[in-house]
């Protein structure tokens, strides 16, 4: 039985509904990654789940007992305290009466008598499971309670949120962008924790939104997409996802075409001579009425942003050199100890370190914000630099996004040419009305937009861009990546985003602790093959899972002779692989049927099992037979 279903839910707060007659249920053992535009309702979904907000019609139901518990974007303003009182905050008054407990058997001298206060109510409120399961949380996400919140980096506040939500017991996790200000060794641990704590089989269920694909691919096992007011459902696999998506949106432009070409020939049936309206089909003309509400009714596919560089003058060859650059802040240790480098012109360079690792001074340093402590750094010539800024320090907050953008004036030089400034925000999806709204009005990927607008309407030659693609919608972040592999300029880009590190740059700087920053050729994955990076942070799984460089061999030993059962076995093999992957087929084909989790829970569960042992018995044959196969002769 699902855990919580979704039955003819309208939900709107102005304009076109945000959900129209949405459907869905979650069942148990899930992992549900939630997809789609920017402003499509993402956010409102998850509030609709967790009972934040009530449906404008329809009905939201919960199973007797479920509990929800919902990870927000931003950290909330009223998070403060030790870690402990933070995380004992997810339940509610008997978590601070918790808190408060913790507090007052910490502190010297000791309130006896407050302490007993505070301890009667616990005991009255039985609650004592409920401090050792704070602690045991604690432990599990490798917390310290008695940290100060306000100190820890935003990596580490996610974790102690994510605590927070854990600690209430939930049967249904819902995380609204969880990787946003992560690094990637946090993203990675992330991954793993989700993993085991909604395992396909299990009692638990996790619904998240993520522009992360990556991340979306290792835990999705099942992807469902809001597109114009509607739910669709999606097995869990991101590649048959976009094939499958492919495949309808041109469906549907197929269906769109010949209905309008259907309702052009009524239209002008309905406008012939005299003759031909004393004799018309009065049932002809109410289908015609029909068509026309029905075409006036349909909600286009929101477009798609449409970006372009402003001209700029080439630069010098030679964009930066550093050598043996060495810095440290007063009285700290060395963040960047004997660093040299070149960077050319239409080098794209990524910058890729643990929060905190020193990425940001190591920017600043090459572009001469920051004066080296030893070593020098030069800088070529007719540099014009547009920089990005996560933190959006560059937007101003009493200016709205036409008057950030334009500063003033009516046209701003895109490509070549001069565009009205409200024609060029509406390339970024930004309406006239939305251009003119307070930017305190913006959400999160809106606010991303218009900064991305303001940055290509500079003239710039050296590009940096420090974590753009936080808010942004895989369909923005894939343009971005398309725009960026095409700039005629050079970039520097710090990133946690390990795909669009792929897609996007040609080289690599890693902060890899105690001041060594090592340089590679490649994106995020060469890195893994070149490097052991266990400096940096990264998981043991991410080095496992990275496809590796050659290494070299040594010197073959003599290949043995396989005894008679282990050559029957590899004979055999090859015929068992081929069962086991028609079976994995089969199975996930069924879970792409529009009714398959309209099944009980008991049936989805067990045959998310099933796939599962066949899965793991595909990877033992395809492992046995690499093994045999090397040994023998």
């Amino acid at each position: 039985m699902p855990l919580i279903t979704l039955q003819n839910v309208d939900y709107g707060v102005g304009g076109p509904l945000l959900l129209d007659d949405a459907q869905l249920s979650i069942e148990a053992g899930e992992r549900i990654a939630l997809i789609g535009r920017n402003g499509a309702g993402k956010s409102t979904l998850l509030k609709l789940i967790a009972g934040e907000l009530q449906p404008d019609d329809g009905e939201v139901r919960r199973e007797g007992g479920v509990r929800v518990a919902r990870l927000e974007q931003e950290v909330p303003q009223q998070a403060h305290g030790q870690v402990f009182d933070v995380v004992a905050g997810g339940l509610g008054e008997l978590g601070a009466w918790l808190a408060e407990h913790h507090r007052l058997s910490h502190a010297q001298p000791l309130d006896e008598a407050a302490l007993a206060a505070v301890h009667a109510r616990i005991d009255q409120a039985n609650g004592w499971d409920a401090q050792r399961w704070v602690e045991e949380t604690l432990t599990r996400l490798e917390l310290d309670g008695e940290a100060a919140f306000a100190g820890l980096s935003g990596g580490m506040k996610r974790r102690v949120l994510l605590a927070r939500a854990l600690v209430s017991r939930p049967d249904v996790l819902l995380l609204d962008e969880p990787t946003n200000h992560l690094d990637v060794p946090s993203i990675e641990w992330l991954e793993g924790f989700l993993k085991r704590w909604a395992a396909p089989g299990g009692a638990t269920a996790l619904v998240f939104v993520t522009h992360d694909r990556r991340f979306l691919r290792a835990l999705a096992t099942r992807i469902v997409e809001i597109d114009r007011g509607a739910l669709s459902s999606w097995p869990g696999d991101w590649d048959n996802y976009l094939r499958r998506r492919e495949e309808r949106l041109h469906a549907e432009a197929q269906e769109n075409a010949r209905f309008d070409r259907l309702l052009a020939q009524e239209e002008v049936w309905i406008r012939q001579g005299i003759k031909a309206r004393r004799t018309r089909d009065e049932g002809r003309v109410r289908r015609l009425k029909a068509m026309r509400a029905e075409r006036a009714a349909r909600r286009e596919q929101v477009g798609n942003v449409r970006m372009a560089f402003a001209d700029a003058e080439q630069s010098g060859r030679k964009v930066i050199e550093a050598r043996a650059v060495g810095f440290a802040y007063p009285g700290q240790p060395q963040v960047v100890r004997d660093f040299s480098t070149v960077v050319m012109r239409g080098d794209r360079v990524g910058l890729i370190g643990a929060n905190g690792s020193g990425k940001t001074t190591l920017l600043r340093l090459l572009l001469g914000e920051l004066a080296p402590t030893s070593g020098e750094v030069r800088r070529g010539t007719q540099l014009q630099i547009a920089y990005f800024d996560q933190l959006r320090a560059t937007l101003r907050e009493d200016w709205n996004a036409l008057e950030n953008v334009a500063e003033g004036r009516d046209f701003v030089e895109v490509g070549g040419r001069q565009k009205h400034a409200i024609g060029y925000l509406q390339d970024f999806l930004f309406t006239p009305e939305r251009a003119r709204a307070p930017i305190t009005r913006l959400s999160g990927g809106e606010r991303n937009r218009l900064l991305l607008a303001k940055l290509f309407a500079q003239p710039s030659n050296l590009l940096v861009m420090d974590e753009p693609t936080n808010d942004l919608d895989v369909e923005t972040l894939e343009l971005l990546e398309d725009l960026l592999a095409d700039y005629p300029g050079t970039l520097l880009l710090v990133s946690h985003d390990r795909d669009f590190l792929d897609r996007v740059v040609t080289s690599t700087l890693v902060m890899e602790g105690e001041g060594r920053v090592g340089e590679y050729v490649g994106g995020y994955s060469d890195w893994l093959r070149q490097a052991a990076p266990a400096a940096y942070g990264a998981s043991s799984a991410a080095r496992e899972s990275a496809p590796r460089e050659p290494a070299p061999k040594p010197a073959a030993s003599p290949r043995r002779k396989l005894s008679y059962k282990d050559a029957r076995e590899l004979e055999r093999l090859p015929a068992r692989i081929e069962a086991l992957e028609a079976e994995v087929a089969a199975l996930t084909e069924q879970m792409s049927d529009p009714d398959f989790y309209q099944r009980g829970g008991d049936a989805v569960q067990a045959h998310g099992a099933q796939l599962a042992r066949a899965q793991a018995e595909l990877e033992a044959a395809y492992a046995r037979w690499m093994e045999l196969e090397s040994q023998g002769s």
